[in-house]
């Protein structure tokens, strides 16, 4: 017989149990697979599920830490723009005190200035005055013991001295 005339005995027994064999595997093993293949497609579609919901969980606390760090770059800016104008208002306070204070040192030194001219003036008014005396005397040829005569004179000299300055 040969491959192109196969045994008609064989052939029907090959399908035979060519069809008992697929009747098995359809009527036991397919549902078995089937089974497994639809849990598994259950499983991957729960998981997509839940990757999904964790995706989208995951986006909305990104999206709330993105406006907790924009409030607290704004919060923190307007702090730094408090402190700026607390510190230039503090600044300008502190410049008034100085100008206050450099300005109470000038009238403070003026005063102590005229005072210590007009000590220096009366001082040398008395050293003059004993000069001009000591030379009066010495011109006349006596001692001047009349001190508070001299300096009535001397006081009218330089009040009469002081008078033609002015004007």
């Amino acid at each position: 017989m040969g491959p192109l005339k196969p045994n008609l005995v064989e052939l029907i027994v090959g399908l035979i149990a060519f069809c008992v064999v697929f009747a098995a595997l359809a009527k036991v093993l397919l549902p078995r697979i089937e089974t497994t293949l639809a849990e598994r497609d259950e499983a991957t579609a729960g998981t997509l599920e839940r990757a999904e919901a964790v995706q989208a969980e995951a986006q909305r606390t990104r999206a709330e830490y993105q406006a907790e760090l924009s409030a607290a770059r704004h919060e923190a800016s307007q702090i730094r723009q408090a402190a700026h104008e607390e510190g230039v208002t503090l600044l300008a306070a502190v410049r008034a005190e100085g100008q206050k204070a450099r300005e109470e040192m000038i009238a403070a030194a003026t005063v102590q200035w005229e005072a210590d001219r007009v000590i220096a003036a009366a001082e040398l008014r008395e050293d003059v005055l004993g000069l001009a005396a000591e030379l009066a005397g010495r011109v006349i040829g006596e001692p001047i013991t009349d001190l508070d005569r001299a300096r009535a004179i001397a006081d009218a000299f330089l009040a009469d001295e002081a008078a033609a300055a002015e004007s």
